[in-house]
């Protein structure tokens, strides 16, 4: 589908699509708004924890994925939901998938938020 807008009524757009996304996440998804206030909680240490520009950007960016990949969860899991409540084995797999997905940025960024913090602290 072509876009009928260009520049930066275009950008104005889907700015607005990406907010309505992030709302409807926020209302949605309770897992989304858990990582939202870990962000927040997160976030000011970056500046304190990072002893670089390339720590602190590590320290947001891992932090940036897991929200990225929880909005690609849910939009997988509302597409799947939106095609029927029964049961399917392809439709189980790619929710389990998502949540693996998450799970494994979770990790990284565990990892990447442990060992910055393990350095400060006794490097």
């Amino acid at each position: 589908m072509k876009s009928r807008h260009t520049g930066l009524t275009h950008l104005k757009h889907s700015a607005r699509y990406s907010l309505k996304g992030l709302k409807a996440a926020w209302s949605n998804e309770e897992a989304f708004r858990q990582e939202i206030v870990l962000c927040a909680l997160l976030l000011p240490f970056a500046w304190w924890i990072g002893d670089s520009h390339v720590e602190w950007l590590l320290l947001v960016g891992s932090t940036l994925i897991v929200l990225m990949v929880e909005l690609l969860n849910s939009a997988v899991e509302s597409a799947i939901d939106r095609i029927g409540p029964e049961f399917h084995e392809l439709s189980g797999r790619a929710k389990d998938m998502g949540s693996a997905a998450v799970m494994i940025s979770l990790i990284f960024a565990g990892l990447t938020w442990g060992t910055l913090l393990y350095d400060k602290l006794f490097g």
